[in-house]
């Protein structure tokens, strides 16, 4: 058993108690054996005279309890404790000292020992009880240490992965972005989806929404390599098909399996003149919402990231957006929730009609709308990540 195993008790195991006896008194040893013939203990009792046999009987085979003589040919006191913890952390220690040597069984149990005997004190009853104790406190004290070092684990992760999450670049006030990012991995913080929105020195502002197949910490590590590479290529000057080629040559070098593929809807717009580029690899349309109506944006599919590396080809859609219209992009978890115990989808048509019937079709409380409704109508049969992001007009 290595020192990252989870101690496993004869109690909970239904085994015998594996018991390693380290003293150099045969009469000592002796009488051990007595007790442990006399308690009701199931026991595999082992027996070494000095601490180096047994720190070598514990190499080749694990016990779950040590009954340690503090005075040894080869070693004595605390020290033959902490060198028999490092060797085999799963045991439990009981050391035996002599009747004037209480005080050193104290310092052992401050070392890490579970418990220490007095040497003439010993009854099987008291001894029984004695190693069912150490080895359940033993027990109890590596599980308590797992959970311990498993919550700063998730801890340092959730810390990292917030990270990660995007913070708008963005200097004027032309366009305002709102964001939701729901992963469906229990516990996440992160998930294969992503989104960012950069404005670039000439007031271009610049956004992204994108979907990596699959829902693991694998893919999650993917979504936030393409969205720093997307912030990264924007701000070098990349638009376009060129982007998107970029993006792909980072997808298959850096995926995890050659199946693993990610949809992009990515665009453009020049507040000042209301143009609007977009395109699309293997992604969602963006929603276009105007006076209380909403519409795709009319552009042209095109191949995921990674279906056809090198081989794909997509077609940038330029149109003119209205001073007062707001533009929605999402990933497909919002749309392919149930709308009821059947087993239609929500799709597209049913997005729209929800947006269209929202009290306010605009900024948080849209996208709030938008999470709340299509929960509520799945009702937890459709468990996926959801990225959201809203760009608004002069809001």
């Amino acid at each position: 058993m290595s020192a990252g195993d989870t101690a496993e008790t004869p109690a909970l195991t239904a085994v015998s108690y594996r018991i390693l006896l380290i003293e150099d008194d045969p009469g000592d040893a002796l009488l051990v054996e007595e007790y442990l013939a006399d308690a009701s203990l199931p026991v595999d009792l082992q027996w070494c005279q000095t601490l180096a046999d047994g720190m070598a009987s514990v190499g080749r085979r694990a016990p779950d309890c040590v009954l340690l003589d503090l005075h040894l040919p080869d070693a004595s006191g605390t020290g033959a404790v902490t060198r028999l913890q490092n060797a085999c952390p799963a045991a439990a220690i009981i050391v035996l000292t002599g009747l004037a040597e209480a005080s050193a069984g104290i310092d052992a149990v401050a070392s890490g020992a579970q418990d220490y005997l007095v040497k003439g004190t010993v009854s099987g009853e008291l001894l029984d009880r004695a190693v069912r104790y150490a080895v359940h406190r033993k027990h109890a004290e590596r599980t308590a240490a797992e959970l311990r070092a498993n919550q700063h684990r998730a801890q340092e992760n959730s810390r990292l992965e917030r990270s990660l999450l995007p913070v708008p670049m963005l200097s004027g006030t032309a366009v305002t972005p709102t964001s939701c990012y729901l992963p469906g991995r229990e516990g996440a913080l992160l998930a294969g989806d992503f989104l960012d929105v950069v404005e670039t020195p000439d007031g271009t502002v610049h956004a992204v929404i994108g979907d990596v197949s699959g829902h693991g910490p694998d893919e999650a590590g993917i979504g936030v390599c393409l969205r720093i590479a997307w912030r990264t290529l924007i701000l070098g000057g990349h638009r376009g098909t060129d982007l998107l080629s970029l993006m792909e040559q980072i997808l298959v070098a850096e995926r995890t399996y050659s199946a693993m593929f990610a949809t992009v809807a990515t665009l453009s717009l020049d507040p000042a003149t209301s143009r609007l580029d977009v395109t699309l690899a293997g992604h969602e349309t963006p929603l276009l919402i105007e006076g209380g109506a909403v519409r795709p944006l009319p552009a042209p599919g095109g191949v995921a990231l990674g279906l056809m590396p090198g081989a794909a080809e997509w077609q940038p859609a330029r149109t003119q957006l209205p001073p007062d219209a707001a533009l929605l992009l999402y990933t497909d978890g919002l749309t392919e929730g149930h709308t009821g115990s059947g087993g239609d989808r929500l799709g597209t048509g049913g997005l729209i009609s929800i947006i269209e019937q929202a009290p306010d079709p605009t900024g948080q409380a849209l996208i709030d709308h938008l999470t709340t409704v299509t929960r509520e109508l799945d009702a937890g049969r459709h468990l996926d990540d959801v990225a959201i992001l809203l760009l608004s007009r002069g809001r």
